[in-house]
Order: C-alpha cells, then sequence, then structure tokens
C-alpha cells in the first residue's frame, strides 16, 4: 500500500513546521533548554542501562523491565528531540512526507509500546507482592522477555494501523502543520477529505491502548493494596508500598499528559496547550523517569555509588 499526498492537485513532498514562537530570541533559549533535557535524558537513561546490565545484583526482572524502559525513552526522545533542535536555529522548518511519515510511525510505535510496558511493570509489581512463592517461577527470563517482546509488537502493530489509516488521506489543503513534530491531530485537520473515520479510528485504538494498559495497572494495584493491608507490621506496608511508589510516579506523569492530549474534546483543544503537553510526554518524562526510578530505589542508588566508588580509586 503506497502512501500519497497531494496539495492543490499537485504532489506534496513536504510538510512546514510552524515549531514554537516565530521570536529569535525565544527559540534560542528553547534550543539551549531542549538541549540540555535531551543531553540529562540520554545520559541518565544510559546510565540506567548500564548499571543494570552490569550489576548481578539487579538481574531481577524488575529492573530488567525498568532497562527497557530506559532504552525507550532515549529512543522515544531521540524520534523527536534532534528534529526539534534542527528545527529551532533553521529558518526554513521542513521534513519530508516520507520523514513525517516514519517520525509518525515511530513516535507513536514508541510512546504505545511505553504504554504497554507500563502495564507489565504493575503486573511485575502485582506477581512479587501477591504471590511471592511463585514469583521466580512464573517470572523466568523467557517470560519476561516475552512480556516486552508482546508490548513492543501491540505498541507498533497500533501505529501501523494509525499511520497507514493517516497518509491514505489527501492533504490539499495546506502542507503546514501548527506543531513540532508530526502528529495525528495536526495532520487531520490539514486534511481536504472527510476525516471522521480517521477520527473514530484514533480515538478508538488511542483508547485501546491506554484504557486497556490503565485497567491492567489500577486492577495489580487494586490488588497489591489488598495483599498490603493484611500485612500487620507499619514496616512491611511501608516496605511493599516503596517498590511501588517509582511506578506510580511514572504511570501519573505518563498517562495524565497522554489522556489530556489524545482524549480530550475538541472543544477544549488548542494549538498552544496541545505543544505545551507534547513537549512534556515527548522530552520532559524520558528524562525524568530514570530520576524518578534512581532517587526512589536503593538499589539503584546503591550501584551507583559503588560505580562512582570503583572510579575515584
Amino acid at each position: 500500500m503506497a502512501f500519497k499526498g497531494k496539495i492543490n492537485g499537485s504532489k506534496l513532498d513536504e510538510f512546514i513546521l510552524t515549531g514554537f514562537s516565530p521570536e529569535p530570541h525565544i527559540q534560542k533559549l528553547l534550543y539551549v533548554v531542549f538541549l540540555l533535557i535531551y543531553l540529562v535524558t540520554i545520559f541518565a537513561n544510559a546510565c540506567v542501562i548500564f548499571l543494570v546490565n552490569t550489576n548481578p545484583h539487579l538481574k531481577i526482572p524488575m529492573y530488567y523491565f525498568i532497562s527497557n524502559l530506559a532504552f525507550l525513552d532515549i529512543s522515544y526522545s531521540s524520534c523527536i528531540a534532534p528534529k526539534t533542535l534542527v528545527d529551532l536555529l533553521s529558518h526554513h522548518k521542513a521534513i519530508s512526507y516520507f520523514g513525517c511519515a516514519t517520525q509518525l510511525f515511530f513516535y507513536s510505535g514508541l510512546g504505545s509500546t511505553e504504554s504497554f510496558l507500563f502495564a507489565v511493570m504493575a503486573y511485575d509489581r502485582y506477581m512479587a507482592i501477591c504471590n511471592p512463592l511463585i514469583y521466580q517461577l512464573i517470572m523466568q527470563q523467557r517470560t519476561c522477555v516475552r512480556l516486552v517482546y508482546g508490548a513492543y509488537s501491540g505498541g507498533f502493530l497500533h501505529s501501523l494501523i494509525e499511520t497507514c489509516c493517516t497518509f491514505r488521506l489527501s492533504f490539499c489543503a495546506s502542507h503546514v502543520l501548527h506543531h513540532f513534530v508530526c502528529d495525528f491531530p495536526p495532520l487531520l485537520k490539514i486534511s481536504c477529505m472527510d476525516t471522521t473515520i480517521n477520527e473514530i479510528v484514533l480515538f478508538t485504538f488511542s483508547s485501546l491502548v491506554t484504557m486497556s494498559s490503565i485497567l491492567v495497572i489500577v486492577a495489580s494495584y487494586i490488588s497489591i493494596v489488598l495483599a498490603v493491608m493484611k500485612i500487620s507490621s507499619t514496616d512491611g506496608r511501608l516496605k511493599a508500598f516503596s517498590t511501588c511508589a517509582s511506578h506510580i510516579t511514572a504511570v501519573i506523569l505518563f498517562y495524565g499528559t497522554v489522556l489530556y492530549v489524545y482524549l480530550r474534546p475538541k472543544s477544549q483543544s488548542s494549538i498552544e496547550t496541545g505543544s505545551v503537553a507534547s513537549v512534556f510526554y515527548t522530552m520532559v518524562i524520558p528524562m525524568l523517569n530514570p530520576l524518578i526510578y534512581s532517587m526512589r530505589n536503593k538499589d539503584i542508588k546503591l550501584s551507583l555509588q559503588r560505580l562512582l566508588a570503583l572510579k575515584k580509586r
């Protein structure tokens, strides 16, 4: 199936991204801020991946999933940040037709995969706290690999369907995207075709991905709360809850912005608020995730301290 793009009867070769403020001094400030965010994202997530894969004490399912989340955050941010940084210093903020489709495919696929991975991580916490006696038996390495593979498969299948549906449209109304990235809502707005079916498909599949993951997370944590409340000692309860605190924080940040961007009513949507929210979950959250897991996780902090101590010798 070939993608097609036309504008005023001629072939569409590129889209123009309006990005952020046209003021040069604001663009330079944003460039510095986004560059720092991107560098911290790469460094922090790379550290998490390195620590998990080199420390024998972290060879357990929870950290295997955390390292996969770190890899996703690097990939997710790298799908958006480099192009955004180039555009902030460029007068001609263009992206090719094929480049837009490619960016949208990976942008959507990686985001959907992260949504499923959060559900997998919640299930892991449920098994560890509610079924500790059979945890090691159930959550073997091959099971963890299959769960991660399932998250990627589901995420990119969703992205493939959405991207193909979107790029079957003709864009004859305009080639200007009022956004800093190729995304579904701004693309649908500039199509000269009836986008009702696309909007229904987008809402349906986005809801399925998001709500199915949220249901797994909510069900897991309801079971966890019920199990923890049965623990007699206060210290035991706090210890059980502490293993979930980082995941809950990351989940709230991620799903809060995703639900705001994709599932809010049209009457409440605007270019400015949509762009700010998109910046938050495409750049800021991938930077915050490793910091959240590092600051609230004793094993990772201890591993980092040991690594720094070895380098000082």
